[in-house]
């Protein structure tokens, strides 16, 4: 089980990074993994703050998150061998050097510039460039350094598709349960309890989730992280991901133009819920009141292609058991599925 050392949250937080890889042990030399455009955003200044300290820093950056990127960030650590990998930027920013670092074992510290998904505080990855989604176990941050300065000055629709994410928890835990009854799969009460938490705690504190409040980033950051968590004890995504985020993969696949993942899982929280027997309604108001998605025309995505990733879903990770294993979705099923949720007209 590997968890995080330190987490800080809090105002101006990212001045504390070169103490906090002294503190750490890394006093010697650093990567910081960015992206082009967060470069401008934190990477530089995480750049110049570790350099001051005294430490050697070099920064490397990606566009996004595909095999070819990981490999990238692999041959860069084999080159310059540093102490420890800071990947700093949006989810895949993020993603390309915990799974970089992690196949090359070194230390990993997560410093997000958005609260857009979960992976800001995960031990999961999910690669891009496959023809399929494919998740991979890589490893927990060592430390995530977290300034609500930051997050805050990004666009809110970072910060809705947060939550999209987190209303994600509802339904995969029932997934989760129902692998357990239906295919004895392991089930873990305190992770899936942690995510649920997170989850509820999303939902009450919704009308304080909104453009420019801090409380609001706040909140969202802590049950982001605390997810993150939830996986690192579960030792995989069961308490996070579920049908939802099949849908959402399929999505990315099969759609010209997909929208940001937490948006997609958002609305996929919707539907799934209702095939559940859950409430679904909850699940859309929360999402209405934090300005996220909870429509096709709202995700720009066609109607067509959220009934194909409705019938897809369910077979894209075979080994995945989850509500769309025993719904079995045709496309009358599926469109009738997304218009009872209001998703398509």
């Amino acid at each position: 089980m590997q968890l995080p050392r330190e987490v800080i949250v809090g105002n101006e937080t990212l001045e504390l990074i070169g103490t906090i890889c002294k503190r750490l042990g890394f006093s010697k030399s650093a990567l910081v993994v960015t992206g082009p455009h967060t470069r401008h955003i934190a990477g530089q200044r995480i750049t110049d703050l570790l350099d001051d300290t005294g430490i050697d820093v070099n920064q490397f950056v990606v566009s996004s998150f595909t095999v070819k990127d990981v490999r990238a960030v692999e041959e860069k650590i084999m080159e310059l061998k540093p102490q420890v990998v800071l990947g700093t930027g949006g989810g895949t920013k993020i993603d390309v050097a915990k799974l970089g670092s992690a196949r090359q074992v070194v230390p990993f510290i997560s410093i997000p510039t958005t609260a857009s998904h979960d992976g800001i505080a995960s031990c999961v990855v999910s690669l891009r460039g496959l023809n399929k989604p494919y998740s991979k176990l890589a490893q927990s941050p060592m430390a995530i350094v977290a300034d609500i300065n930051v997050i805050t000055q990004a666009s809110h629709r970072f910060a809705a598709s947060g939550c999209g994410d987190i209303m994600a928890k509802f339904t995969a835990v029932r997934d989760w349960e129902l692998a357990h009854n239906a295919k004895n799969e392991y089930y873990g009460e305190y992770a899936a309890s942690l995510s649920l938490m997170s989850a509820k705690l999303v939902a009450e504190h919704s009308d304080i989730i909104q453009p420019g409040l801090e409380e609001g980033v706040r909140v969202l950051l802590e049950a982001l992280i605390s997810c993150g968590v939830a996986m690192s004890i579960a030792g995989s995504s069961r308490p996070c991901s579920g049908s939802e985020h099949l849908f959402s993969h399929t999505l990315d696949l099969i759609a010209p133009k997909p929208a940001m993942h937490g948006e997609q899982c958002g609305v996929g929280a919707i539907m799934m819920a209702y095939l559940h027997g859950m409430d679904w309604k909850r699940v859309k108001e929360t999402l209405k009141k934090v300005g996220a998605p909870t429509t096709a025309e709202e995700l720009g995505i066609e109607p067509e292609h959220v009934v194909k990733a409705l019938m897809q879903a369910g077979v894209i990770r075979p080994e995945r058991y989850t509500i769309l294993e025993e719904k079995r979705l045709d496309y009358d099923s599926a469109e009738k599925l997304a218009k009872a949720t209001g998703v398509i007209d």
